[in-house]
C-alpha cells in the first residue's frame, strides 16, 4: 500500500506552497505530520528564491482539525503535554519563517488548526469553511499560542467569546471580526492565495523581511520601542542592491527584478 505523504511541498516561481495531506483524518496533525512541516520550513528558509509561502490542506472538509486525537488517546500526561508543545513550537517556527505567508483556509481549522492559521501572517478562507477554538469543550484550553494570538489579532473581549464558548464562527463571521482578511469561494481559494502571494513576491526579498520583522516584534512593544525597530528594519533596507534596482527601475519606467541581495 503507497503511504501519501503527510505534507506535500511544490514550488510555483519563487512561491512555496505547503499542502498537509491526511484528508482521510481532516489534516489532524499527527507527529509524522509535524515532523514533515518543519521539514520544510528549514527547507523553505533556506531558499532564497522563496518569497513568499502557502500554506494550504488537501480537499475541501478541513484545513487542519488540529491535534490527532486518535494518536494522543494511548499517551500519558506528560506526553500529551509535550504534543501540544510540538504544535506551539511548529507553530513558532512558521510564525517566524523569514518571508510572508498565507493561510488558505480550504476547510475547517479548529483548535491547532486554527492555531496553525493565526501564526501565518495573511488568512484566506473558502466561503463554506468554519474555524474556532474549540479547546474548552473538551475541558482543556488552547495551548499551541491561541489565547495570545487571537486575542491581539481579533481583540480582547471578541478573543473571549470564541475561546469561552468553544464556538466555530463561518468564513464570513470570521472576515467581520477580523480573524481572516479575506473570504472567496472554493474553487477560487488556491488561485486567490497563489495571485496574493505573487503580489508579495514581486517586491524586494530584504523589504519584506525587515518589514515582517519590523511588525511583529513593534507589535509587542510599547510605541517608542516599536519605532525604534522600525528604524532599525529600514537601516538594513538600505546598503542593498535591490534598493538601487528598485531606484534604478522607477527611473527607467520598467518592472524591478530583485535578487534578495
Amino acid at each position: 500500500m503507497i503511504v501519501a505523504n503527510p505534507v506535500e511541498y511544490q514550488k510555483i516561481e519563487n512561491i512555496a506552497i505547503l499542502t498537509l495531506n491526511r484528508s482521510e483524518a481532516m489534516n489532524a496533525m499527527s507527529k509524522e505530520l509535524l515532523d514533515a512541516l518543519n521539514k520544510y520550513i528549514v527547507e523553505i528558509n533556506r531558499d532564497k528564491a522563496i518569497h513568499c509561502t502557502i500554506i494550504t490542506g488537501s480537499a475541501e472538509k478541513a484545513f487542519c482539525a488540529g491535534a490527532d486525537l486518535k494518536e494522543r488517546k494511548g499517551m500519558a500526561e506528560e506526553q500529551v503535554i509535550e504534543a501540544v508543545s510540538y504544535i506551539g513550537e511548529t507553530v513558532r517556527n512558521v510564525e517566524n519563517m523569514k518571508m510572508p505567508v498565507i493561510a488558505a483556509l480550504n476547510g475547517a481549522a479548529f483548535g491547532g488548526g486554527l492555531e496553525l492559521a493565526l501564526g501565518c501572517d495573511i488568512r484566506i478562507a473558502a466561503d463554506h469553511v468554519k474555524t474556532g477554538l474549540t479547546e474548552t469543550s473538551l475541558a482543556i484550553i488552547p495551548g499551541a499560542g491561541g489565547t495570545q494570538r487571537l486575542t491581539r489579532l481579533i481583540g480582547l473581549g471578541k478573543a473571549k467569546q470564541l475561546i469561552f464558548t468553544a464556538k466555530p464562527v463561518t468564513a464570513e463571521k470570521a472576515l467581520e471580526i477580523g480573524l481572516v482578511e479575506q473570504v472567496v469561494s472554493s474553487d477560487n481559494l488556491l488561485d486567490s492565495a497563489v495571485e496574493m502571494a505573487k503580489m508579495i513576491a514581486k517586491n524586494g526579498p530584504v523589504a519584506l523581511r525587515q518589514a515582517k520583522t519590523a511588525i511583529n516584534q513593534g507589535y509587542q512593544s510599547d510605541i517608542t520601542t516599536g519605532l525604534s525597530i522600525e528604524h532599525l528594519c529600514y537601516k538594513e533596507t538600505i546598503p542593498t542592491q535591490d534598493r538601487i534596482e528598485g531606484l534604478q527601475a522607477f527611473k527607467e519606467k520598467r518592472k524591478p527584478v530583485y535578487q534578495g541581495k
